[in-house]
């Protein structure tokens, strides 16, 4: 066995080989809440955490998962995402290729974060064990995800009734994770359901029932850089 080095946690994949996961430990009081209720809550079933940019919604969403699979809590990590594009006045249209061509960039996001934590042999190992997946919210009506770390990411592009059809898909032992940003969110407009799902499950009734909401919505959430805690304070996009 490999010995621990700070930052660093040995974990075993299904062939035997060893990777590791590289970890940052500098979170604040909400985003350690975030980890532990995901983590040891062991009736948790859903989260949606609402965030503006730079708040680690996405880092803290894969590190879980990743702790998830490595634990064997979890078969599979399932990236979902809508393949809105983030701005109205310039829209590639159509793009060409097989759909996990057209879906490659709307991935980028999940690739990205692997790479904060895995070594690229470690990440091609896992998609090739299948232990990593990306569906695009148009092919998962009929699915069935059983023992699966379910992640929505850009929950702020779907609506209200996109937001259902995913949690239906979720049988036994899975954990579906929402993480989008209301404040931010312009791509599809008062069509957006994200918000809505988030207010009618912040109850206790829902936290009875393993639904949690988070928020990461002031300047100390914001752990990108000091600029864009600048800029989001600037604009006055963040609560004080």
């Amino acid at each position: 066995m490999s010995k621990k080095r700070k930052g660093i946690i040995p974990t075993p994949t299904g062939n035997g080989k060893e990777f590791f996961i590289r970890e940052k430990y500098e979170y604040n009081e909400k985003q350690q809440d975030i980890l532990s209720c995901s983590l040891k809550n062991k009736n948790l079933k859903c989260v949606l955490i609402d965030g503006i940019f730079g708040s680690a919604k996405s880092y803290l969403s894969v590190l879980i998962g990743l702790k998830l699979l490595k634990e064997g809590r979890t078969s599979k990590i399932v990236f979902v995402r809508n393949p809105v594009e983030s701005s109205s006045t310039s829209k590639l249209g159509a793009l060409p290729g097989t759909a996990e061509e057209k879906m490659a960039p709307y991935n980028e996001i999940l690739n990205q974060k692997l790479n904060e934590f895995l070594t690229k042999s470690d990440i091609e190992a896992l998609k090739k064990q299948n232990k990593i997946e990306c569906i695009p919210l148009g092919f998962c009506r009929g699915l069935n995800w059983e023992n699966c770390f379910v992640l929505v990411d850009e929950s702020a592009s779907l609506t209200f009734d996109d937001i259902i059809l995913l949690m239906s898909r979720c049988a036994e032992h899975t954990k579906i994770f929402f993480i989008g940003d209301s404040i931010n969110q312009n791509d599809i407009g008062s069509k957006s359901g994200f918000r809505k799902m988030f207010e009618l499950l912040s109850d206790k009734d829902a936290k009875d029932n393993g639904v949690y909401t988070f928020e990461l919505q002031s300047e100390s959430d914001i752990v990108r850089s000091g600029f864009v805690r600048y800029i989001m304070k600037k604009t006055g996009k963040i609560k004080f």
